[in-house]
């Protein structure tokens, strides 16, 4: 099923701690066989931050599987199996796919890991904590899944070759209510972001998973709730330039961002390189006509100043990288931030409505637009496709666009008419990637192909 589930008993290398106040450590600790690791809380903890590392490789080509499947971005050149992307016809042999299904799954594997061992830790407060980290890693990486493929298997612990009841898939619900009790706990137990270093997990981000999870199954109060937390909590504001979101890593509206080293050979990443800088032949996440279009109208200039790289108007501006080698960026991978959070929260109040006139929502989804120097919306209605636009200027490029038109209904009329314009041929299946192919062979046929494919 996984190859890093089904065959990988030993832990390679270790990564990350910190290095600086700002960013995780990202040097090898160690390469420690699994008979002689985890005997003490500080070894737990070195397993932990593998668990971080290994999200590093999640978000390199996230955006292939979102961004590119939206109206918001396509490939420079039409690109063999990326081109699959923008024209809604991936394959179960796309490589892109499998990679992103291992990588997710090799950190469920990690946190499994961790989760095993925490008896080893006998103070009782880094015990909590621990666990409440490995859950946050777990929750967030089948979510990711989940969203993206539908119906997945849910791994709830270490598992070996035999374990065969895992290698199928359990229903998209049951993996919901499964991410939903690891959040809880990971709320519960997550310290303050002023008690732990800066890339690592802490309360607010639980809760704002939390949020985006209860919004994804229509549970509007459970959203609400988990929202309002953070927003009340003074440890998040929004900064005043939209530039410095990106810019000033790890600022005051970051809640949980997976960091990177530029010109590391081991902790840099190289999609700023491919949405930015691609050459002459290479280059993915290339702004549509459709989004060039929309940019001239409601983004803003404040906005379209990063959004739009200024040295190519086909280009993304917002992970412009400042390493030596642009194939090594340093640019982290914004995962929550508190703008989003704003406009979930407006979207918890509207309450799968067409609209709202809750003030609360409105001061949410007018302090998003306050930064960005647009105008603000009086007391009155503030509508479903108003807030999807904000949503879509604000969020532009960090992997929201696709699940957002998915959870406001929007996606196969927008999607349609997107592939219908450029000549593609779109199905309401199309929402849901295939099953790589890879996997259904190791799990000897047990995963079933989703329907379409």
């Amino acid at each position: 099923m996984l190859k890093k589930i089904l065959y990988t008993l030993v832990i390679a290398t270790i990564f990350v701690s910190c290095d600086t106040e700002k960013h995780l450590d990202l040097a090898p600790l160690s390469s420690v066989g699994d008979n002689g690791f985890y005997r003490t809380a500080d070894e737990v903890e070195e397993g932990l931050i593998a668990v971080y590392d290994g999200l590093q490789d999640v978000y390199q080509r996230e955006f292939a599987l979102t961004e590119m499947r939206s109206d918001n971005t396509k490939t420079k050149s039409s690109e063999g199996d990326w081109a699959q992307f923008e024209s809604f016809s991936v394959q179960p042999t796309n490589q892109t796919i499998g990679e992103y299904w291992s990588t997710n799954y090799s950190v469920i594997f990690r946190a499994n890991r961790v989760l095993e061992y925490l008896d080893v830790v006998t103070d009782a407060t880094r015990k909590a904590q621990f666990e409440g980290e490995a859950k946050f890693a777990r929750a967030l990486a089948h979510f990711n899944l989940v969203r993206a493929f539908g119906d997945v298997p849910m791994i709830d612990r270490v598992v070996l070759q035999t374990d065969t009841e895992y290698f199928s898939q359990d229903p998209s619900s049951t993996v919901l209510s499964f991410i939903i009790a690891d959040l809880e706990t990971a709320v519960a137990n997550l310290p303050a972001r002023a008690s732990i270093t800066e890339g690592r997990a802490t309360i607010a981000a639980a809760q704002a998973l939390l949020g985006k999870v209860k919004l994804t199954t229509g549970d509007y109060s459970g959203a609400e709730t988990a929202l309002a937390a953070v927003l009340n909590n003074s440890d998040y504001a929004l900064v005043d330039d939209y530039n410095d979101v990106f810019y000033n890593e790890m600022n005051s509206e970051i809640i949980f961002a997976v960091p990177y080293l530029g010109d590391n050979a081991n902790e840099s990443q190289d999609f700023s390189f491919e949405m930015t800088a691609g050459g002459v032949v290479s280059g993915l996440n290339y702004l549509t006509d459709d989004f060039k279009s929309f940019t001239t109208d409601s983004v803003g200039a404040e906005r379209a100043a990063v959004l739009v790289n200024a040295d190519d108007a086909n280009e993304v501006g917002k992970f412009l990288t400042s390493s030596d080698d642009v194939r090594l960026c340093g640019n982290d991978w914004i995962v929550l931030r508190l703008a989003d959070v704003h406009l979930m929260y407006a979207e918890a109040k509207m309450a799968g409505g067409a609209a709202t006139t809750d003030a609360d929502a409105i001061a949410s989804y007018n302090a998003v637009r306050e930064r960005a120097g647009m105008w603000l919306l009086a007391q009155g209605g503030l509508s479903k496709e108003s807030l999807l636009d904000e949503r879509r200027a604000e969020l532009a490029f960090e992997n929201h666009r696709l699940y957002d038109l998915i959870r406001f209904g929007k996606a196969s009329t927008v999607l349609a008419d997107l592939a219908v314009a450029n000549g593609y041929s779109y199905s309401a299946t199309d929402l849901i990637l295939p099953i790589p192919q890879n996997e259904i062979n190791i799990s000897q046929g047990l995963l079933k192909q989703n329907p379409g494919y």
